[in-house]
C-alpha cells in the first residue's frame, strides 16, 4: 500500500482515492460486510464522457479492513463493449448496482437500472457464485409489475424474504415482494408517496431497520443536481410509512450538503453506526441554488407551466448528455438518532472508532 494515501478517516467530500492513488469508482454504490472484510461496489466512471457517448464502464469493487482504505478489485460487471444494443454497453444508461445473497440458491443477485432515451426504465438482472464474479445475465429489458422502475433498493429480511423498493417513474414509490431466487417480483406489492410530478416525485429509495422500525431516505426527482431528502419511517416493510422530514436540517443550501444518499450501511460490530453514503454528483455545479432548479423541474414537468415557461426550465436543466460524473466525490456522514427522528450533521473529518 502506498502509504501517503492512507487514509484514519473519512473525509466528506474530498476526493477520495485507493490504495494505487486513484480515484475511486464506485458511484451509486453500496457496502457489504463478508468474511471480515468491507466490499464497495458501484458504478465505475473513469470513462464517462458524455461528448462520446460512454455513461458508464462496468461495475467496480473495493476491498477494506477498515472502511478507510479501499484496495481495487477491478470491475465485477465490465462492460460488453462489442454488443451495442446490451444493456452493459458503455452507452447503455446503466446505473445504480445493488446486490444481495440468496441463501436458498447460494447466488449473489445484482440488479441493474437501465434508463432509455425514451423516458423509459427497466433492469437488467444477473447472478454469480461469489461477489466478485463472473456475472451472468439472466434477465435483461424486465419490467417489474410492468412498471417503469428507476431508482431503487434492494433488502433481505432476516427470514430470507427481499423486498424491492423503486421509484415507479415519475409517479410513486413502490415497495415489491422478491421471488425466492431474488430474481424477479412475486407481483404483491404496495405504493407510498404519491406525488404529481418532479422534482416532487421520491427516487433514490434506502431502507435500514433500526429498533424495530423501517426508515427509508429518499431523494427528490432533480436528475444529478441535489434536493432535500427526506426521511420516513414504518413499522414494516410495506408500511404505512410516515414522513418524518429533511435529515438534513442544518443545510442551508436544502441540497442534502450537496449529494444524493445511494444506500446506508449499518457497521457490524457498532450499537449504533449507520452510515449514509451518498454521492456528490457534480461538485462543479454547488454554486447553484436549490430555489432554481425546483421550479425549473416543476415547470418541465407541470401540468400548467406555459410553453415559455418550459423552454425556460429546459435550458436550466442539465441533459443526460451533458451529465459528467467521472469525477464525482463522495459524501458518507453518520446518522445522529433522536427518538426516531434520524439527523445527517455535517463532518469535515469523522473516524468509526469514535462510535460505541
Amino acid at each position: 500500500m502506498n502509504q501517503e494515501n492512507r487514509y484514519n478517516s473519512i473525509r466528506p467530500g474530498q476526493v477520495w482515492l485507493d490504495t494505487e492513488g486513484k480515484r475511486i469508482q464506485a458511484h451509486g454504490g453500496s457496502v457489504m460486510y463478508l468474511d471480515g472484510f468491507y466490499y464497495w461496489y458501484g458504478e465505475n466512471k473513469e470513462h464517462t464522457d458524455p461528448a462520446k457517448g460512454i455513461w458508464h464502464w462496468g461495475v467496480r469493487c473495493y476491498r477494506s479492513a477498515d472502511l478507510y482504505n479501499w484496495e481495487d478489485l477491478g470491475l465485477i460487471i465490465p462492460p460488453n463493449e462489442q454488443d451495442p444494443t446490451s444493456s452493459l454497453h458503455p452507452t447503455s444508461l446503466m446505473d445504480r448496482p445493488h446486490i444481495i445473497y440468496c441463501q436458498k440458491t447460494g447466488k449473489f443477485v445484482c440488479w441493474l437500472k437501465i434508463m432509455h432515451y425514451d423516458g423509459t426504465q427497466d433492469e437488467t438482472v444477473l447472478t454469480a457464485d461469489v461477489l466478485t464474479g463472473p456475472y451472468t445475465i439472466v434477465r435483461e429489458g424486465l419490467r417489474p409489475l410492468n412498471m417503469s422502475a428507476g431508482d431503487f433498493d434492494l433488502v433481505v429480511a432476516p427470514d430470507g424474504k427481499a423486498y424491492y423498493y423503486f421509484e415507479r417513474v415519475h409517479s410513486e414509490t413502490i415497495c415489491a415482494d422478491l421471488t425466492d431466487d431474488y430474481c424477479d417480483v412475486t407481483g404483491y406489492y404496495s405504493t407510498h408517496f404519491p406525488r404529481p410530478y418532479p422534482p416532487y416525485v421520491r427516487e433514490a429509495t434506502a431502507h435500514f431497520l433500526r429498533k424495530g422500525k423501517h426508515y427509508l431516505v429518499t431523494s427528490g426527482t432533480t436528475s444529478y443536481l441535489p434536493n432535500p431528502s427526506e426521511l420516513a419511517i414504518g413499522d414494516s416493510w410495506h408500511g404505512p410509512y410516515t414522513v418524518l422530514g429533511d435529515p438534513h436540517p442544518t443545510d442551508p443550501s436544502r441540497t442534502s450538503f450537496h449529494s444524493q444518499i445511494s444506500s446506508v450501511f449499518k457497521v457490524p460490530g457498532k450499537k449504533d453506526l449507520y452510515i449514509a453514503c451518498a454521492d456528490r454528483w457534480l461538485p462543479h455545479r454547488m454554486h447553484l441554488p436549490y430555489e432554481m432548479y425546483e421550479k425549473a423541474f416543476a415547470d418541465a414537468f407541470g401540468f400548467d407551466a406555459t410553453p415559455e415557461e418550459r423552454a425556460a426550465a429546459g435550458a436550466l436543466i442539465p441533459t443526460l448528455e451533458q451529465a459528467n460524473t467521472r469525477e464525482a466525490d463522495y459524501v458518507w456522514l453518520p446518522f445522529r438518532f433522536d427518538g426516531e427522528m434520524a439527523y445527517l450533521d455535517w463532518h469535515d473529518e469523522w473516524r468509526i472508532e469514535d462510535y460505541d
